[in-house]
């Protein structure tokens, strides 16, 4: 049984992609069809940043998905795992936009004109700066639970995520963050930022 699942924001960073674009020829023709569909040079922010500008999520989610489709079709073309018996696809929010595009229930086309837009719209939700994500290791769930309802009366932080046993993450406003990662300080909790320009997976993301 073989699966494949693909990642979400925080992945991301300047240069991914940079050896397979140097390679092939018909990856730098994906990067700039990519290009072409999206108006703007996501080719460009993908090899060379800035950094601040690829977290922003309008960029974060085309860009990650960009990277994870030129993977797949590296793997088809250079490789015969696609060739094998193929059980599931699946990806972490966005990567499950990548995951259907492998599977063949999205164009590749329509997987970057949708995340383009679900960007821009949890990007809008949130003002840029405003909110974040931390990533919580080895605490119980019901612990985090009753530490975040305890300490935050108006709650504008959120479990947002349960990844598995012991690995949670957390979404909020960053003012309440900071007060979280201090409390996570305290008590000795692992409690780890990620590079997300808003608070996904929560409410405060109704709007989008």
């Amino acid at each position: 049984m073989i699966s494949v699942v693909f990642p979400g924001q925080g992945s991301q960073k300047v240069g991914m992609g940079s050896d397979f674009y140097n390679q092939f020829e018909y990856v730098r023709k994906l990067f700039n069809y990519a290009d072409d569909i999206l108006g703007y040079k996501i080719s460009d922010l993908i090899l060379n940043g800035p950094q601040d500008k690829l977290n922003q999520t309008t960029f974060t989610q085309p860009a990650i998905y960009l990277i994870g489709h030129i993977i797949c079709e590296i793997l088809k073309k250079e490789t015969n795992l696609f060739k094998k018996n193929l059980n599931f696809f699946a990806g972490h929010s966005l990567g499950e936009y990548t995951a259907l595009t492998a599977a063949n229930a999205l164009t590749f086309e329509q997987g970057l004109s949708l995340l383009s837009s679900r960007g821009e719209a949890m990007q809008s939700a949130v003002p840029l700066g405003e909110g974040g994500m931390s990533a919580v290791l080895g605490v119980d769930s019901e612990d985090l639970k009753k530490l975040i309802k305890e300490n935050f009366s108006e709650i504008k932080c959120y479990l947002a995520n349960d990844n598995s046993n012991g690995q949670f993450i957390v979404s909020g406003l960053n003012k309440e963050l900071k007060k979280f990662n201090l409390l996570c300080l305290e008590k000795k909790i692992k409690n780890i930022p990620l590079s997300v320009s808003a608070p996904f997976h929560c409410e405060l993301m109704r709007n989008a």
